[in-house]
């Protein structure tokens, strides 16, 4: 495996990242052990997780970094991992309300680090925005937290790309590194609306490729893998996916494209997990795939991607079949 750096950082990460939205809640400590340790013998180092994860479950407040926090102090690891976790969502119960103030940004922030027993985060995700208020004031509380060594490197999660041009500007314009990555959904599949139905959320579109394409940010996507979409698709259980979820996606497009990932497939001899990741981790800027496994096997299935490269033309033929020049975006 040959790891990959984010640029502007010297965060050498493995090419896929491990996200641990159910871990301490939806999976008990002990299978999120056994799943944590098997993506570190694998050769995986990247976990992402949030203050929030989990805290959805009556009763448990950071499940998930609390879990993360215990495996790290009891495998000694620490110092050969590199910990993403986000910060500032809004309360569950009041998603309307940001929750984007400097106060609430450090306090998520110190809660973070006592919940994973470390003295710092080697990136930090804002896990919303507040369009209201002036990114200088958000970049500047967290460069206050870089001074002080809390914060090695920060990103942005689910920001619309306007105000990520406008942070990367401000950044350059103070001279400071900024945003590192940006953290939205994008997978292979074509969306067919606003996932969740939340507009709050961020996706890979069309402007948002350029933006990167233009400024080299990395991208660290989560829902990488359509929820099992395309396995579903190859192995005949789709009729067995959450309705909700699959209604994400436009059938139609969807579907073609799964056509010509299973051309790919027979070209090439990968797998399908393999082409689903391949893809984003062959674009042409820093793109390193979020997996949410919650079996062992799926993480094996997943870890079997890490060196997996896709041609420019396989990438652009599974998005638009022969004809290539379509512009990039849905």
């Amino acid at each position: 495996m040959t790891a990959i750096t984010i640029p502007n950082t010297d965060l050498m990460v493995s090419p896929i990242c491990l996200g641990t939205g159910e871990m301490g809640s939806g999976l008990n400590e002990k299978d999120s052990f056994k799943l944590l340790d098997l993506f570190f013998e694998l050769g995986g180092n990247f976990l992402d997780t949030a203050h929030v994860y989990g805290s959805w479950v009556p009763g448990l407040q950071s499940p998930s970094e609390k879990t993360i926090g215990a495996w790290m102090k009891s495998r000694g690891n620490r110092q050969k991992m590199v910990i993403a976790t986000k910060g500032a969502h809004p309360d569950l119960q009041t998603m309307h309300i940001p929750r984007m103030s400097s106060q609430e940004i450090i306090r998520d922030l110190n809660e973070s680090l006592d919940h994973l027993q470390t003295d710092f985060i080697d990136l930090y995700w804002l896990h919303r925005d507040d369009p209201n208020r002036p990114v200088e004031d958000i970049l500047e509380t967290l460069e206050s937290q870089v001074r002080v060594g809390k914060i090695r490197y920060y990103g942005a999660s689910n920001w619309k790309t306007d105000r990520l041009r406008e942070a990367w500007e401000y950044a350059e314009k103070r001279n400071i590194t900024g945003f590192v990555a940006d953290q939205s959904l994008w997978n292979v599949a074509v969306l067919a609306g606003t996932p969740y139905g939340d507009a709050t959320l961020g996706w890979m579109d069309e402007e948002r490729f350029r933006f990167h394409m233009e400024t080299g940010m990395a991208m660290i996507p989560y829902q990488s893998q359509a929820f099992g979409l395309f396995q579903r698709m190859e192995n005949g259980t789709l009729d067995q996916m959450n309705q909700g979820f699959l209604g994400f996606y436009k059938s139609i497009e969807t579907g073609e494209r799964f056509e010509r990932m299973m051309h790919v497939k027979a070209q090439t001899g990968l797998t399908i997990t393999q082409i689903v990741l391949g893809y984003l981790i062959s674009q042409p800027f820093v793109t390193i795939p979020i997996v949410g496994s919650h079996k062992p096997e799926q993480v094996r299935d997943s870890m079997t991607a890490l060196d997996v490269h896709l041609s420019l033309h396989d990438v652009r033929y599974i998005e638009f079949g022969e004809d290539m020049v379509a512009p990039k975006g849905e």
